[in-house]
């Protein structure tokens, strides 16, 4: 498929780290509305396999192999969508790493501000923030070409300030952490600075909090479905022309800084 073969009004989207989790239930959503969905995966295979599954549910899927810490995929990524479909409508920056593996962040022990191996801090902003600019500055060539562009950066309610600064809030039972908490934070902040630099440009750009999900990530502790994760992802993507930018967000609405 080339940019002048797939459908001129049907929106191609891009999800990062899209072949499990939050990701891939996005994904799928963005399928069932009619979108083009492009995995993006490290691992071909997995992608592939994300992808396949999608299409033998009607959906428009193609994987696309993506690193978001290794800048050659990134920018390849970007090649094959420019070749394949000429423009991008839709970016959602969710690629992420804990850190910590499989363990919920109540047993993060490793995290802790006094203690932590500088080098997991970097790992987690490497993929968590870093990532997410390369990512994002790759495709907006690409996304500048809409007629209704629109970035969302997953974040999570532990970016908030507000509710992990309260000794009384819902975070003051987890143990502090120097690496995961405080990429999400720079990674709203980021948001902030992109949708100012964008805003002028009609190209909406928004952090969502999906929630404790049952994922790999907290080693299925979760007590949210990943398509109930996913939903806020998809309304953001999916955003009119009179729509929020420079906003955080979950299901329930706007998250507090």
């Amino acid at each position: 498929m080339n940019a002048r073969e797939h459908t001129p009004n049907q929106k191609i989207a891009l999800v990062t780290g899209a072949n499990k989790g939050i990701g891939r239930a996005a994904a799928g959503q963005l399928a069932a509305l009619g979108m083009t969905v492009l995995i993006g995966a490290r691992d071909p295979l997995r992608g592939e396999d994300a992808a396949a599954a999608l299409r033998a549910a009607g959906g428009d899927a193609h994987a696309v192999t993506l690193d978001v810490t290794h800048p050659t995929t990134v920018q390849e990524a970007a090649n094959q969508v420019e070749e394949r479909f000429g423009q991008l409508d839709v970016l959602i920056n969710n690629a992420g790493i804990t850190g910590s593996g499989q363990v919920s962040p109540e047993d993060a022990h490793d995290q802790v501000p006094s203690t932590v191996d500088l080098n997991m801090v970097r790992a987690v902003f490497e993929t968590n923030v870093f990532g997410v600019i390369a990512v994002t500055n790759a495709m907006l060539p690409l996304l500048r070409r809409s007629p209704a562009p629109r970035i969302v950066n997953v974040s999570s309610h532990g970016a908030s300030l507000t509710l992990t600064s309260d000794p009384d809030g819902p975070f003051a039972t987890l143990l502090p952490s120097a690496a995961y908490f405080p990429s999400k934070t720079a990674l709203t902040a980021l948001t902030v600075q992109y949708a100012n630099e964008l805003r002028k440009d009609g190209i909406l750009v928004n952090a969502a909090a999906p929630g404790y999900v049952d994922t790999d990530s907290n080693n299925h502790t979760g007590f949210l479905t990943v398509a109930q994760g996913a939903a806020v992802l998809v309304r953001l993507a999916t955003l009119g022309t009179d729509g929020p930018t420079g906003g955080f967000f979950s299901e329930d609405g706007s998250v507090p800084w």
